[in-house]
């Protein structure tokens, strides 16, 4: 048989329980990444929004690398401190809400869960806007748009909520177990947007 007749060989193709494990590897990877990158304190948006953005790429098989993440964070630090900087003034008021209702003062059960309820319901939708960061997008619609979907959306923020309980959960047993956990969350926030838009 001549080289011109054989017909070329295909690459073989890794099965779905190599695929979905190699997504699994690199979410763990990833949550890696989010945590070094996150060290600043005001830099965990821009940390997540990368990751999420590396991880889209690698559901879509459009490669990239810790390069591509770098490059990424580099760019949605630029504004993307600033929320980092607001949420953890978010998060002194809840301390402080919190530490009204252990001193026993009028209505600060009720202040105090009224705090922790918003602090998490801005963290879910903190998730949702890094889920779907592109660069060049304003960080202010991004969130506000977010905001509306946590509420819309109650199934995914609900998921989401479950997957910052694990991470709390998992830094409060042994704090290198989140870091992996980090890169999970960042994907379960990029599936509940595929799924949000696909709906």
């Amino acid at each position: 048989m001549s080289q011109a007749s054989a017909k070329p060989r295909r690459a073989p193709r890794e099965s779905a329980f190599q695929e979905r494990f190699a997504v699994f590897a690199e979410c763990l990877l990833t949550g890696v990444w989010i945590a070094v990158a996150a060290l600043g304190l005001v830099t965990y948006p821009a940390a997540f929004a990368a990751g999420a953005r590396h991880l889209r790429r690698v559901t879509d098989h459009e490669g990239g690398g810790l390069r591509e993440f770098a490059a990424d964070f580099r760019t949605a630090v630029r504004r993307g401190w600033l929320v980092g900087l607001a949420g953890w003034a978010v998060t002194a008021a809840v301390v402080v809400d919190v530490l009204a209702v252990r001193a026993g003062l009028p209505g600060g059960s009720f202040a105090g869960a009224v705090g922790v309820l918003a602090l998490i319901a801005l963290a879910v939708a903190g998730l949702r806007a890094a889920a779907v960061w592109e660069p060049g997008a304003a960080w202010r619609e991004l969130l506000a748009a977010a905001g509306r979907r946590t509420v819309l959306d109650p199934a995914g923020s609900f998921l989401l909520v479950g997957g910052l309980a694990v991470t709390v959960c998992s830094a409060w047993f042994a704090v290198p177990l989140a870091v992996p956990v980090l890169g999970a969350v960042t994907a379960a926030a990029v599936a509940v947007e595929k799924r949000y838009r696909h709906r």
